[in-house]
């Protein structure tokens, strides 16, 4: 559960939310930005001091006071649903100058803390992303129109009330693969094309050329297969080798190229905003889990790091109706389109 040691340590963990014994890093302090002002978080002796950037002190509360706070906050969120509200948990908020619960979309640092590093014996500020087990699985790469991949239709003959036909296919569970299973049937073979947005597809080629065409044929690969994690359609790509790589010294081609897509992707990129290739969330990741305790993927272990991206991530259907994919498209020219839309999570 939330223990003291969580406000001063961050703690160091494997790809398997296994602890890593005596690897962590002590916070120095919490730093938050507000509608009202800056706040900076520290403890001292058994008090948090809340106080301005300037060094002016503003409220001090006993670290135990925290802590019973933080108890009932996890009890609440796990004995609820959905949205709710908590009008105790609220005034502790208020008291303590904390106002904005997440932090704005555009950003990937969700909170930053100055660390000391023991190995370094030097103090930094870091940016890191927070992700929650409490809930459902969170988002690493969000679907929108911006991630959608458009792909012709070759082959096959296909009249209009075919492709009306097809597009009608609704089912509840499985209402991409019915309709490109349509498609197959009637002797059409999805090709990739383009991404759809400009911006994401400069994005891509920017961390890697190829990026591109291995996302499409992840998404293929997903839909011929079921297999949704991006380490299973790793190995899959490293077997089939589509971009036609020389393997012949074993070189992980599609692993290295999938991790530096999610790495770059948790720690700055966005499919629909141009990226100067900065990482925003310098400092990594940190997970809570379902009992409430708080583990450290510290980009300073970038192995580790990534690993556990790499091991976590899957991809996941996004909704057809909000994000305009999954429909044979009749363009001007006369040929068919098809849109897949790429989203990913982490388990």
């Amino acid at each position: 559960m939330l223990a003291k040691e969580y406000f001063v340590n961050l703690i160091s963990y494997k790809q398997n939310l296994n602890k890593i014994q005596d690897l962590f890093y002590p916070i120095i302090m919490i730093l938050r930005q507000e509608k009202e002002g800056n706040f900076n978080y520290r403890l001292q002796d058994k008090d948090v001091v809340i106080q301005t950037p300037e060094g002016e002190e503003l409220l001090r509360i006993p670290a135990s006071v925290f802590l019973s706070e933080a108890e009932d906050l996890l009890n609440a969120i796990n004995s609820h649903d959905g949205s709710f509200a908590i009008s105790r948990i609220e005034s502790f908020m208020n008291r303590i100058y904390c106002h904005s619960l997440k932090a704005k979309s555009s950003d990937k640092t969700d909170i930053r803390i100055i660390l000391h590093d023991r190995r370094t014996k030097m103090n930094s500020e870091m940016g890191f992303s927070i992700k929650s087990q409490l809930g459902g699985n969170s988002t690493l790469l969000n679907a929108s129109k911006a991630t959608n991949f458009n792909f012709k239709i070759e082959g096959g003959n296909f009249s209009d009330e075919d492709i009306a036909r097809i597009n009608s296919l609704n089912s509840k569970r499985n209402k991409v693969i019915e309709r490109v299973n349509a498609i197959k049937n009637k002797g059409g073979v999805l090709v990739f094309d383009k991404v759809d947005n400009l911006t994401f597809r400069n994005n891509l080629i920017m961390l890697d050329g190829d990026l591109p065409v291995i996302i499409s044929n992840l998404l293929l690969e997903q839909l011929n297969t079921g297999i949704s994690t991006l380490k299973e359609l790793a190995e899959k790509l490293t077997e089939t080798n589509p971009l036609n790589y020389d393997v012949s010294q074993n070189s992980p081609f599609y692993v290295y190229k999938i991790k530096h897509l999610l790495t770059s992707t948790a720690l700055g990129m966005m499919p629909a905003k141009a990226w100067n290739g900065q990482i925003d969330a310098n400092g990594g990741y940190l997970v809570v889990k379902k009992d409430g305790e708080i583990l450290c993927y510290h980009f300073y272990d970038r192995n580790r790091f990534e690993d556990y991206l790499f091991s976590n991530a899957y991809l996941e259907r996004a909704s057809t109706s909000r994000h305009e994919y999954a429909s044979i498209i009749k363009e001007t020219d006369g040929t068919l389109s098809f849109k897949l839309n790429f989203q990913v999570r982490l388990k």
